[in-house]
């Protein structure tokens, strides 16, 4: 994925430097600048190229969502305030996520899953936008990468999924269906409870799919359909 460009616009400092920490960790994320009001931000955005900008609603001089619609052109808005009443309105407003302070990692990742990448046309690029080849996941304290073409399967374990790939096992507080949208096209759900990559099927008949580390997968009545549909039968 293209880097995106990042503004923290936050008069909170401990909340601004918990923002900051976060995005240091993902590596496709780069923080341009932190901004206490909206006239600090306004002038980044008339000089910089800024993809996303992490949004305080109770800012001085101009509140968030007056500053927001102040922009012809919007870049990607995730809203980050103590306050829940305002969650309808950000939505209107078209913002990518509401984040509800104190942020946890695992909301906060939830928010970056839903970015959308630099346009071709923002990249100064022909060619057509270059789809990510990974993502990182919250594990304890740190954020862990996980490459897409090493995923062997995803099980559900409720709120945790558990991600085996070639080289480790990966649990972390996502729900399965959070985790689904964005992923490569060989990343297929075949259960309710799991995701597996055509990559590394081994076998296969109309009931259960062996994987290359021999683990066997029931195939949902759901998804069966769907999934022979990928492949001769």
């Amino acid at each position: 994925m293209h880097q995106l460009n990042c503004l923290i616009l936050e008069d909170e400092p401990l909340a601004a430097e918990l923002l900051t920490e976060y995005l240091a960790q993902i590596n496709y994320l780069h923080l341009v600048a932190v901004c206490e009001n909206a006239f600090i931000a306004a002038d980044y955005l008339q000089n910089e190229s800024i993809d996303v900008i992490f949004l305080d609603l109770h800012l001085p001089k101009i509140k968030g969502f007056d500053f927001l619609k102040t922009l012809p052109d919007p870049p990607q808005i995730i809203v980050t305030s103590a306050y829940h009443q305002y969650a309808l309105e950000g939505f209107e407003l078209n913002v990518v996520d509401y984040l509800l302070k104190p942020i946890e990692l695992v909301r906060f990742m939830k928010a970056i899953n839903k970015l959308k990448p630099r346009s071709a046309e923002a990249t100064g690029l022909s060619q057509e936008i270059t789809l990510p080849d990974h993502i990182f996941v919250p594990t304890n304290r740190t954020m862990t990468r996980i490459n897409f073409h090493d995923i062997i399967y995803v099980e559900s374990l409720r709120q945790y999924i558990r991600i085996v790939t070639t080289d480790q096992t990966v649990v972390t507080k996502l729900n399965i269906g959070n985790f689904e949208p964005g992923l490569p096209a060989q990343l297929i759900r075949i259960h309710k409870s799991f995701i597996i990559s055509k990559d590394h099927i081994k076998s296969y008949n109309h009931k259960f799919v062996t994987l290359s580390n021999d683990k066997v997968i029931p195939i949902g009545a759901t998804y069966k359909n769907e999934f022979l549909n990928h492949f001769p039968h």
